[in-house]
């Protein structure tokens, strides 16, 4: 019989996040008047869930916390190609957790235990099916020569995966999906994602984008910018409902590649008071960019994971809405008060810090706050 055994602090947060997950795409949407929306979101306050509980636990966190990697082809992780490719957030952890001092070479001080499935080198030249197999195999092999997996079935287990190759492979192993924590890219709940034990990613700033603006609004001319594909249901009938209004900076074209230096495309986020995120490829993209611009982010996607949303209480620095809402979005963002848009604006610039990842480590950064994120998993259920 395995006992669960519940972490005080690490609890309460994940507890405190479920009461505001039961409507996806991970809080309650807006809905009503902003003025409701603003005071139960209590902009003034802190931007965590739990802001007394946070600071004394994340430097547990930091003093504590233990990975065990199993043996891989470490240069396959981190290489230059990894860091600046479509995946270079999954690069930038395994760079970061390389410098960190959450590595031990002694898995019986593990708290975590990661499976590298993305420095497993792949054959070249074969099928999607057949490489599949080969990182099934490599994970079946660490299963049968180590004795970890097994005490717990994988639940102390967790593997990073933002390549659609190894999301095939790792459907292929059902405990692997079922038990173990899946780090992932752009998230959704239809990806065999399961919230508050799956860690939602975040998303890299490419590097040619631009510095972001001071924290000022004078400059932010334009009630909200988007631009992209109709690619998916919910940008289709943005486009449709808002692309030729003049208050509104919607607009279909090109969607920038991860590096394209497209000057215009960086300066509206900078130009906007609100930029919308719909739900779609790469949106996970798309906030990490508003957010590095000081851009309030609203968010129209019903069954997307937001990052660190166990950790940071998402109404505070960004407007969530159904995607059913498109239609009324103008008149919604007009709705809200100047010093409610002001101060939901400086709680944007505020979490910047923890969305930005960076060559070398720094604390409540991306990688740290990915961190603490997997810190609290390994603390509110634990298997023994």
């Amino acid at each position: 019989m395995k006992n669960l055994k519940r972490g005080g602090l690490a609890c309460l947060f994940v507890v405190v996040s479920i009461c505001f997950s039961i409507y996806p795409p991970g809080f309650p949407p807006f809905q009503g008047s902003f003025q409701a929306y603003a005071q139960e979101a209590g902009f003034f306050g802190e931007v965590f869930h739990v802001p007394e509980a946070f600071d004394p636990d994340y430097e547990e966190m930091e003093r504590k916390f233990k990975i065990f990697v199993y043996p891989h082809n470490t240069s396959s992780c981190s290489n230059p190609r990894t860091l600046d490719g479509e995946y270079g957030n999954e690069g930038l952890f395994y760079l970061n957790l390389n410098l960190s001092r959450f590595l031990t070479k002694d898995p019986e001080k593990a708290h975590l235990f990661l499976i590298p499935i993305s420095c497993h080198s792949l054959p070249a030249g074969r099928s999607e099916d057949e490489r599949a197999i080969s990182v099934e195999d490599f994970v079946k092999n660490l299963i049968s020569k180590y004795p970890y997996w097994n005490r717990t079935l994988g639940a102390d287990h967790f593997f990073v995966t933002c390549a659609d190759i190894n999301v095939t492979a790792t459907a292929r192993i059902a405990n692997l999906m079922k038990n173990s924590i899946k780090v992932m890219c752009t998230p959704s709940y239809n990806d065999e994602y399961v919230p508050h034990k799956d860690v939602s990613l975040p998303q890299r700033v490419p590097p040619l984008a631009l510095p972001p603006a001071a924290n000022n609004i004078t400059n932010r001319i334009t009630l909200a910018f988007w631009r992209g594909l109709n690619n998916s249901d919910i940008r289709q009938k943005l486009l449709e409902a808002w692309e030729n209004d003049l208050e509104l900076f919607i607009q279909r074209g090109r969607d920038p590649s991860i590096e394209d230096g497209d000057l215009v495309y960086h300066e509206a986020f900078n130009n906007s008071k609100y930029c919308i995120c719909p739900g779609g490829p790469e949106l996970d993209r798309t906030i990490a960019l508003a957010i590095h611009y000081g851009c309030v982010p609203v968010i129209m996607s019903d069954y997307y994971d937001l990052p660190f949303k166990d950790i940071l209480d998402w109404r505070k620095f960004s407007i969530i809405l159904e995607e059913s809402q498109v239609y009324y979005l103008r008149e919604q963002l007009e709705e809200m008060l100047e010093h409610e848009y002001r101060a939901m604006k400086t709680n944007t610039v505020m979490v910047r810090k923890h969305f930005q990842w960076n060559l070398v480590p720094a604390k409540y950064d991306a990688f740290h706050m990915t961190m603490y994120d997997l810190w609290l998993r390994n603390h509110f259920t634990k298997y023994y």
